[in-house]
């Protein structure tokens, strides 16, 4: 009994000192330093006092950027559902063809999430040019990823008996897929694509950033004009707006689930 304490112990110590000397590596290669955080502490509420008070005329005119976020958003949302429902089926072990297809969907869909969507964006920005065709593109991309990434593996647990009773009775493929497997996923597949496009209005905010449309182009050029507080009312605009999105799509998404 003794040794199986002192076992735990030291089990105990020994992962305690790995993480400290895991945190310390990581402290050393990102230059963190605490002395110079407190340092600059004072410059930081000096940049947070320019902020205020908010540039609320500036407000008017950050609506069209605001509605290109949405647009945005809500193509990438859709396009990236319609290319997610293949990507779902091929990647699922249940319902690919053989497993030569389940693996290459796979791998696809693990490469396609591998790449950051900023820097789909960025890529896409330079080959297609500024502006919100680029942006929508990147988040089109990282949609099809997730959406079905999380779909696939929520299709693979399925009860499999409805499909199993349709094959038994001659029903083909798209047979099995329309009555056994689409009642069965569509609650989920609705849920992640209201998540998906929960992100997808976040991540479009900052997508002016490399130049590819939204909210996020007037925000750099007040950044980088030192218009702080034009900055200011972007910022508290979108914050409002991406917490009514997220709200509103939690709302749906329990619903569906």
């Amino acid at each position: 009994m003794v040794n199986l304490m002192w076992r735990a112990r030291i089990k105990k110590v020994t992962v305690t000192f790995i993480i400290i000397l895991i945190y310390i590596w990581s402290s050393r290669g990102v230059g963190f330093n605490i002395v110079e955080i407190l340092r600059d502490i004072p410059q930081f509420f000096s940049l947070l006092g320019e902020m205020i008070p908010p540039n609320w005329a500036y407000g008017r005119r950050i609506i069209p950027a605001l509605i290109e976020t949405i647009q945005i958003a809500v193509m990438s949302t859709i396009l990236g559902t319609v290319f997610a429902i293949p990507l779902t089926l091929l990647a699922a072990a249940n319902t690919s063809p053989n497993r030569v297809v389940y693996f290459v969907a796979k791998g696809l869909m693990n490469l396609l999430r591998t790449i950051p969507e900023l820097l789909y964006a960025s890529i896409l920005v330079a080959g297609v040019g500024l502006g919100a065709f680029s942006g929508m593109l990147a988040l089109v991309i990282f949609s099809t990823a997730v959406i079905s990434k999380l779909t696939s593996e929520s299709l693979e647990a399925i009860d499999g008996g409805p499909m199993e009773a349709i094959s038994a009775v001659g029903g083909n493929r798209l047979e099995v897929i329309r009555y056994a497997v689409v009642p069965q996923i569509l609650p989920a597949f609705g849920s992640y694509s209201l998540y998906v496009f929960e992100i997808n209005i976040r991540v479009s905010t900052v997508l002016g950033l490399v130049g590819a449309g939204g909210i996020g182009v007037p925000l750099q050029t007040s950044l980088n004009l030192f218009r702080y507080q034009n900055a200011a009312t972007i910022i508290l605009v979108t914050f409002v707006f991406v917490m009514l999105i997220d709200y509103t799509s939690t709302r749906l998404r329990e619903r569906l689930l």
